[in-house]
């Protein structure tokens, strides 16, 4: 374990920003089955900071603001609609999944489909055109042997 890391939950959190929070909440919750685990707002600019859980994961979002954090990102329209990073969320059902965003709108940009490395996946873009990755490839359970598999330190 790295010297740095905290014994918690899930180490990693990924940080998105909404230009309509409450809409995003709605639709994250909706259409990919998070849960809302907080949601902290301010009189007059409305939610501020949200997290959202899924399974022993979470996702932290926020508002477009002009911030220290805001001036450092894009949103995806801010730059053509592509994204420089995604997420991947493990799940039980990939089909059942891309069935469920599909019908809710969702912009599928990799059909659905068995990967070579294992998993079942799917790639697309929510409401505001931020890239998700959803598939049973888990990369935590027990792996198998690799001829070309990296060891030690990144």
């Amino acid at each position: 374990m790295s010297l740095y890391s905290k014994n918690t939950t899930s180490n990693l959190i990924p940080c998105l920003r909404y230009r309509d929070v409450p809409a995003a909440l709605k639709w994250l919750c909706q259409v990919f089955d998070f849960e809302q685990q907080r949601v902290v707002e301010d009189a007059q600019v409305g939610v501020i900071h949200a997290q959202l859980s899924f399974g022993s994961g979470m996702l932290m979002l926020g508002p477009v603001a002009d911030s220290d954090y805001g001036r450092q990102v894009r949103q995806p329209d801010e730059v053509g609609g592509v994204s420089t990073q995604s997420n991947y969320v493990i799940v039980n059902s990939a089909d059942a999944l891309y069935t469920k965003a599909k019908a809710a709108g969702a912009e599928i940009v990799v059909e659905l489909k068995d990967e070579d490395y294992g998993g079942r996946g799917f790639s697309c873009r929510d409401l505001e055109g931020h890239l998700w990755n959803f598939g049973t490839y888990d990369p935590w359970a027990e792996p198998v042997a690799e001829q070309n598999a990296p060891r030690g330190d990144c």
